[in-house]
This record gives C-alpha cells, sequence and structure tokens, in this order.
C-alpha cells in the first residue's frame, strides 16, 4: 500500500524524520519572527507568524484536478461550505490537495473507494485546528467529533459518517493504514502533502497539477503556527501523534504526564 514512513512522521516517533527515505523533514524550525500581543514559544525566533494568504482556493471548485474528480454532491457542497468558513485558506487548500494526493494514491494501489467519502474525510480532517472545533481532546477527535455531527445533521448516513469519523480520527496513526480506503487514503493524502507523495505513487506532474489548482500559501510555516496556538490553549490535547512534538519544541513550559510516572502514582502498594 502507500508508505507507510509518511504516516510515522505523522504519528509523531521522534526517530520517524531519519527513516523517511532520506527525505528533509518538513517540520524544520523556520527562519523568522512576527510580533504578536500574548509572547509563547511560536512567536520567538524558530517560527514565525506569517501573514494570511488572500487568495483561497477556487470558487466554486474544479471539476477535475489532475484526473480525480471533485464530488460536487449537496452533501460535498456543505462541506465545502463549512470548510470554507472554517479553515484559513492555506489549511483549505492543504485539505482539498489531501483528497487529490489520497485518491491518486488509492489508484496507485488499484484500491477501491467511495469518492464522496473519501473527499468529506479528507476535506474535514483538519476540522479540530480551527476555532469553532478545537478542545481539550487530541486535534483529531476534536475534528472527528464535529465532522460526525455535521455530516449526520446534514443527512448522512451514520455508517458513512463513522467511516469519515474513523478517517479523521485515524489520520495521524499507523493504526489508519490497515483501515478500509475511505479511512486509511484520509492518512495517505495528509502525510503526501506534508512529507512529500511518494513519485512511484504520484507522479511529479499530478503533484504540479495539484499544486496549480490549490497553491500551498506558505504551508509549513503557516501549519506550525497554527498547531502550536491550539496546542497552547489546549496543551492536554498533545497526544502522541506530530503534535506533541511541536508542543515540545513550541510551547513554554508544555510538560505532558509520562506513562513511567502516572504508573508510579497509581494507587498499589508495590
Amino acid at each position: 500500500m502507500f508508505d507507510l514512513n509518511r504516516r510515522q512522521l505523522l504519528g509523531g516517533a521522534v526517530c520517524a524524520a531519519a527513516v523517511l527515505l532520506g527525505r528533509r523533514a518538513a517540520f524544520a524550525a523556520p527562519k523568522s519572527d512576527a510580533a504578536a500581543p500574548e509572547k509563547t514559544r511560536a512567536e520567538q525566533p524558530g517560527l514565525p507568524a506569517p501573514p494570511q494568504a488572500a487568495n483561497p482556493a477556487p470558487s466554486p471548485l474544479p471539476r477535475t484536478v489532475a484526473g480525480v474528480r471533485l464530488p460536487d454532491t449537496p452533501l460535498a457542497r456543505s462541506a465545502v461550505a463549512l470548510a470554507t468558513a472554517a479553515y484559513p485558506p492555506y489549511l483549505l487548500n492543504h485539505a482539498l490537495r489531501t483528497y487529490v494526493f489520497g485518491a491518486l494514491s488509492g489508484r496507485a494501489n488499484q484500491l477501491s473507494f467511495d469518492l464522496e467519502t473519501l473527499f468529506l474525510g479528507c476535506l474535514l480532517h483538519d476540522l479540530g485546528l480551527t476555532p469553532k472545533f478545537e478542545g481539550d481532546l487530541p486535534f483529531e477527535i476534536q475534528g472527528a467529533q464535529g465532522a460526525r455531527k455535521f455530516l449526520i445533521e446534514q443527512g448522512m448516513p451514520a455508517v458513512k459518517a463513522d467511516m469519515v469519523w474513523d478517517g479523521i480520527a485515524m489520520h495521524p496513526l499507523w493504526i489508519g493504514s490497515f483501515k478500509r480506503p475511505e479511512i486509511s487514503l484520509v492518512g495517505a493524502g495528509a502525510g503526501a502533502d506534508v512529507i512529500g507523495p511518494d513519485p512511484k505513487e504520484i507522479p511529479a506532474a499530478k503533484v504540479a497539477e495539484t499544486l496549480a489548482a490549490f497553491p500551498r500559501l506558505r504551508f509549513k510555516d503557516q501549519f506550525l503556527k497554527t498547531c502550536t496556538d491550539v496546542l497552547t490553549r489546549h496543551p492536554r490535547g498533545a497526544g502522541q501523534t506530530f503534535m506533541r512534538d511541536i508542543a515540545e519544541r513550541y510551547v513554554p513550559n508544555f510538560h505532558h504526564p509520562n506513562f513511567c510516572e502516572r504508573m508510579a502514582e497509581a494507587p498499589f502498594s508495590e
């Protein structure tokens, strides 16, 4: 199937960068900083707060990108409206690239999947990084909860809404790689966009077409800044994924309880 190393880095394994086929780590410290009223480590030298880009994803969306059809069902349109309202432009474009790359990865691996279900999972997979949906749970769970509630309200059958929940909740985790394509390809697409696509699955021409349709808009800098801001407000949401790595580097005085500490404090005499 797709390269599991991409999901390994998203899962937050500290040594993942060393095994990603020699790829350059996507979370390298940026170069500059911007002033902000409230200082956090994200605003110290090492992590910039770049201005928000002004060119959102095309509206209406193109019918196809890199040979991948973008669903235009009523449910898909409602989800696009939600995502457009919730995401800053750079994050909306990331979600759309996640779908295209995920679908291309699925095709390359000769997988059969429902386009609409995959589209919804990819489009909504970062809702937990937005003010409306963020909270103290890990961002992937926050987003999964919000997406499922929204889709049920829109009339999506529960069995499909649950599949979208799984795709979002599992997208930074290894376990998602072993689930059905509508779930696994959310993580595959997100990993391709964060770490870089596997050229054996997604040719350079397809990557270029996808980037032309949905520009990156300084994704690396902006994504780190967004994650750091969310973790500063909700440090308990730093689970065993890449979010823990970001918190440990950029959130002042961050300390997440260690399993060994919790076990030592358990109320047993031995």
